[in-house]
């Protein structure tokens, strides 16, 4: 298709481009597990959500799928939900590692599938697998710091209809796809989910993001169209989806009452911004979520 064929390019130049700037220690996958140590972030306040989270932060790239998660997961005295993420047509984990880690350095584990052809969601679908098996292993950091019963999944324009498509599994507890491809069904999906489009994406228009936020009506569903974002602006620094993707998954998640605010009740922030947001749009399910219970 046109879209995927237009997207291509562009996220396989950058991927490359990213590669050789990162160094060797990121690019180097010659074994099946290569464990690269990410920068700590500083502490960042409660609703600061754009801001780096209090974890530092750990890469390990695997054969199937790329892990971003808080660098000392093995001492830590919680355990961590997961986000699984899709790539848009073309593009490798690498070209998102800026939000990733960010997610990271929040409390997410995250599991990056690293095929550059994501839409069936195969590869999401085995990272959660996988992280089971991590989570029940006691030689691994992993064992019993992850958090199987809160799982997510995002993912970017391919990756993002992957978002929908896993969807339906029964142990994801919500969506976030960014500038979703056309090819996924979300009547199928039986959680929240939180649409975003860009305001001039020339390669997903939002009227098709819009599209999947007409027919999400049974569920609670939110379409945000990021002002003057284009298809590439979430690639390398995600700038305006950090905070707001945050958010999210922070409030479905983690439980996190001060970051469904933006979203919920008659105080929503994500209504009232017009700076970040060209349009905002919550269905009547989505407008009966009580702000603290989000």
């Amino acid at each position: 298709m046109l879209w995927r064929r237009n997207l291509f390019a562009p996220l396989a130049a950058l991927a490359l481009a990213l590669t050789a700037s990162a160094g060797a220690g990121t690019a180097a996958a010659a074994t099946d597990t290569t464990v690269v140590a990410a920068a700590s972030p500083t502490a960042s306040a409660a609703d600061d959500f754009g801001a780096p989270g209090p974890y530092a932060t750990a890469v390990e790239v695997g054969a199937i799928t790329t892990l971003y998660y808080p660098r000392d997961i093995a001492d830590s005295d919680r355990r961590h939900p997961v986000i699984v993420w899709g790539n848009g047509t073309g593009g490798v984990p690498l070209v998102y590692r800026d939000l990733m880690l960010h997610w990271a350095s929040q409390g997410f584990v995250v599991a990056a599938a690293n095929t550059p052809m994501s839409n069936l969601g195969i590869s999401m679908r085995a990272s959660i697998d996988m992280l089971t098996g991590r989570n029940a292993d006691r030689g691994s950091i992993f064992f019993d710091r992850v958090d199987l019963e809160h799982i997510g999944a995002s993912g970017h324009s391919q990756g993002g209809a992957a978002a929908i498509v896993v969807g339906s599994d029964p142990r994801i507890d919500t969506i976030l796809p960014i500038q979703p491809g056309p090819l996924a069904n979300i009547n199928a999906v039986r959680v929240p989910a939180l649409l975003l489009a860009g305001q001039r994406d020339s390669i997903v228009f939002p009227a098709l993001v819009k599209a999947f936020y007409n027919a999400a009506d049974h569920i609670p569903a939110l379409y945000g169209e990021v002002r003057g974002a284009d298809h590439f602006t979430v690639v390398g620094d995600p700038g305006p989806f950090a905070a707001p993707t945050t958010a999210w998954f922070r409030a479905q998640l983690m439980g996190d009452r001060t970051a469904g605010a933006p979203f919920f009740g008659p105080g929503c922030g994500i209504c009232t911004d017009t700076a970040t947001w060209s349009d905002v749009r919550r269905n009547s399910l989505a407008l009966s979520v009580p702000a603290a219970t989000p």
